[in-house]
């Protein structure tokens, strides 16, 4: 599971070392793609397998799946962690996710997340009333 917020800083190559903390879980290797609200979506191989297999068993015919399958797999990229722990972010993902230097990376239950750190200050913040007011109503339904 990931869980917490880290700013490491990309350095001059795209490079990017994970927290030490999500190291263990991606260190045979992670998927980096497109997530949705221009962030980048991290996997270990195994968690991307998965969603892979029950995105390609959704039915083609239907114009949303397509596009999410697209979007999904056009952006993905595999990585493996070098010794230090940095992985290459892809010029492509780098451009979709507005990646500069200063960059967050965030825990995200089945995932780690990469924003650019002032999308993701803005997103943070606007999304504290709402988090705030989430009740027992929309909690009930998870989970059964």
């Amino acid at each position: 599971m990931f869980l917490g917020t880290y700013q490491p800083k990309l350095d001059e190559k795209g490079r990017l070392i994970l927290p030490a903390k999500f190291r263990d879980q991606l260190s045979e290797g992670l998927v980096v793609t497109r997530a949705q609200d221009r962030a980048l979506a991290v996997y270990p191989m195994s968690t991307f397998s998965k969603l892979m297999e029950d995105i390609s068993n959704a039915p083609s015919t239907v114009k949303k799946v397509r596009d999410y399958q697209r979007m999904l797999s056009a952006g993905a990229s595999h990585e493996v962690p070098d010794k230090q722990g940095r992985v290459t972010i892809p010029p492509i993902l780098r451009t979709y996710a507005g990646l500069d230097r200063d960059v967050v990376v965030i825990g995200a239950m089945n995932r780690a997340e990469i924003w650019d750190l002032k999308v993701w200050e803005e997103y943070s913040a606007s999304q504290e009333s709402d988090f705030a007011d989430l009740d027992g109503e929309f909690m009930s339904g998870l989970g059964q």
